[in-house]
């Protein structure tokens, strides 16, 4: 089975040993992705705003993988804050329209003190 590691620069580098994803035969497996905007290194402020940038961080590494957002069956929600949880959820439709499986949790730390991290799995 063929398997692919997946760089962009239009997605935020690891801050660790691990890779931006991975394609695996049909499948692409991407990391977290915390609301960090790759061009700049810089967190947007509130809920949505850092939603948003999770969600674009997550298609940028789909397209670099040759699949976009559509092909998403998986993803994995973490919350800093479970009273985010409808404004998150507000974000996330606009992106995940195709009404992935999913699982939401509340953590009590995520890196660099973000409010959300997304991880999907993907149809290439």
């Amino acid at each position: 089975m063929e398997k692919t590691v997946i760089a962009t620069p239009n997605a935020p580098g690891a801050i660790g040993p691990y890779s931006q994803g991975w394609t695996v035969g049909d499948f692409v497996y991407t990391s977290g992705q915390i609301p960090v905007d790759p061009a700049t290194g810089a967190v947007p402020e509130g809920i949505a705003a850092q939603a948003e940038q999770s969600c674009k961080n997550v298609g940028a590494i789909l397209e670099a993988a040759g699949t976009g957002l559509e092909q998403v069956f998986k993803t994995t929600c973490f919350l800093a804050d479970m009273a985010d949880f409808a404004a998150f959820n507000e974000v996330y439709a606009r992106y995940f329209t195709t009404k992935p499986a999913r699982s939401c949790v509340a953590v009590r730390e995520l890196p660099k003190g973000v409010l959300c991290e997304i991880e999907a799995v993907a149809l290439k």
